[in-house]
């Protein structure tokens, strides 16, 4: 990499640690180049990225941003999951950690909060945006459909009291 390669990548980063809304950073030390390929598909299909940076550009891209706790876990063979939904990148990373020995997550950042391995794997246990929104409408539409169906009740009670009386006098 040329100096302004590097300078690029700085940048890039920059906008990625001053843009997302968290950052789990874990060790890759082992793994294939399918199964690197595996975690980055599974993150895409999530709403999150992973990217391998180099540790020195990404401690310089850290400084001035909310997430600059992680500096200090970028040694080795590290890698960023980021994403904007604060669950999807902690999902995916602890997800593929069960799945496989050799990835250890080291720990993140969510905003200036930053967090330990327990922290990212507790992210993602919870539920992501998408399943909150629906549980959120489902509660709201239900007392209206309750509504709908208690003031439905009556008229259908009365309208099988008078096709009950209907059956009665023809037969």
């Amino acid at each position: 990499m040329d100096r302004a390669e590097k300078k690029e990548a700085v940048a890039t980063l920059h906008d990625v640690f001053s843009k997302t809304g968290v950052v789990v950073v874990a060790r890759y030390s082992g793994l294939t180049v399918a199964q690197l390929q595996t975690l980055r598909k599974q993150a895409r299909e999530a709403g999150a990225s992973v990217q391998v940076a180099k540790n020195r550009l990404a401690k310089i891209a850290l400084e001035g941003t909310d997430v600059a706790s992680i500096g200090a876990l970028l040694k080795g063979p590290t890698l960023i999951a980021f994403s904007d939904d604060p669950v999807a990148a902690p999902k995916v990373a602890a997800a593929f950690a069960k799945d496989f020995d050799k990835f250890v997550i080291l720990g993140g950042a969510m905003g200036a909060t930053a967090l330990n391995p327990d922290g990212v794997k507790s992210l993602a246990t919870m539920p992501s945006l998408d399943e909150l929104r629906g549980k959120l409408v489902g509660l709201i539409s239900a007392p209206a459909t309750k509504l709908a169906q208690l003031s439905t009740a009556p008229a259908a009670k009365l309208a099988r009291v008078f096709g009950a009386y209907a059956n009665k006098d023809a037969a």
